[in-house]
């Protein structure tokens, strides 16, 4: 079924009678291609873009199965809106409220010739499950990823900072064929890996540190990503015992993890892995995340989510151990959930990598 078919089918119910699509990521699910600015409107007969003249003509070169229409200076998105809620008498139009300004909700309930009805989580739900040609495009995202990873390990040397290592890594991206970021590369080294989402500093590497480097790229709109540690020259005998017991968990979650399996079962069995090793109290994010266009999407695999978790949801596999002002350790793969279990895009090694 086409992604715009999906949305479609939320009209069926007669709960409203068009939606409204705001926000950039759901724009390039329904369209299934990326337009930096517009809105769409989706009802039971057609769908519309509407988008200024510095995009129509990509519009309506890539949006089959919508009719585009271009917004005029001195026009706005909401007189085209207008347009359709006319031609097509709608009355309820469903919409993205997490995805949109209170000041625009204002501009638009004010304007608007239909009644706005709060849909986001409807509208949402479709991406938790990936179609085959989206995972297609997750594979390639994560080739590029891994072969970066691959690449930074000839260039990893003491010295050179953590800035510096994080210019390296984007660079690398980009050249692998990377169309952008999937977020801001976490890049940090030595006693900075004790904190999970810590920010690339001018500290330089040093022998003895370990340097964990969380990032992924974008690849035709999805993402990808994945996390690794690595060890400078040597490590000390707690360093071991701490990166062994984060890989023992994270193949404990992947052994866990199937569709069908609550994302508290998936988290739980990793964690008890770290608990049982007596570092419960330095494992504080959930085990994993759900990710397709955006880097966090849901459902998620953490102690929270006691909802069955579906066939071919794409979910990062993360559990790590974060001692701090000392060190940290985290692995991260991302995974597709089968009905036997789960497919691993991640291809990089995971045995403790000394450089």
């Amino acid at each position: 079924m086409k992604n715009i078919e999906k949305y479609k089918s939320l009209l069926e119910t007669g709960e409203v009678d068009a939606l409204l699509l705001t926000s950039e990521y759901n724009r390039l699910y329904a369209a299934q291609y990326s337009i930096a600015e517009g809105v769409a409107v989706v009802t039971k007969d057609g769908a519309y873009y509407f988008t200024d003249s510095r995009y129509i003509e990509a519009a309506e070169n890539n949006l089959p199965g919508f009719t585009v229409r271009m917004t005029h200076p001195g026009s706005s998105d909401i007189e085209r809106i207008n347009e359709v809620i006319g031609e097509h008498t709608i009355k309820k139009l469903g919409f993205e409220e997490s995805n949109m300004t209170y000041a625009m909700f204002l501009e638009f309930q004010h304007a608007l010739h239909a009644v706005l009805v709060p849909m986001q989580k409807k509208i949402d739900a479709f991406r938790a499950s990936k179609e085959p040609w989206e995972l297609e495009l997750m594979r390639k995202a994560q080739e590029i990823t891994d072969l970066t990873f691959a690449q930074l390990q000839k260039v990893i040397c003491a010295g050179m900072t953590e800035k510096d290592l994080r210019a390296e890594l984007i660079y690398r991206l980009y050249k692998n064929g990377a169309n952008g970021l999937s977020f801001d590369p976490i890049v940090v080294s030595g006693p900075n890996t004790s904190m999970p989402h810590g920010v690339p500093s001018d500290r330089e590497l040093q022998f003895g540190d370990f340097i964990t480097m969380d990032f992924g790229c974008l690849y035709k709109g999805y993402c990808s990503d994945m996390t690794r540690t690595v060890a400078l020259g040597f490590v000390t005998e707690e360093m071991d015992k701490v990166y062994k017991t984060v890989l023992k968990a994270q193949l404990a979650g992947i052994a866990a993890t199937k569709a069908g399996v609550t994302g508290q079962a998936m988290d739980g069995a990793a964690r008890k892995v770290i608990t049982d090793a007596g570092y419960g109290d330095y494992f504080g994010h959930g085990y994993g995340h759900s990710l397709g266009i955006l880097i966090h999407e849901a459902p998620n695999a953490n102690t929270r989510n006691d909802q069955p978790m579906p066939e071919n949801a794409v979910v990062s596999a993360e559990p790590g151990i974060y001692l701090p002002g000392k060190f940290g350790v985290r692995i991260e793969d991302v995974t597709v959930l089968t009905k036997d279990g789960c497919e691993i895009l991640t291809k990089s090694p995971k045995n403790l990598i000394i450089l």
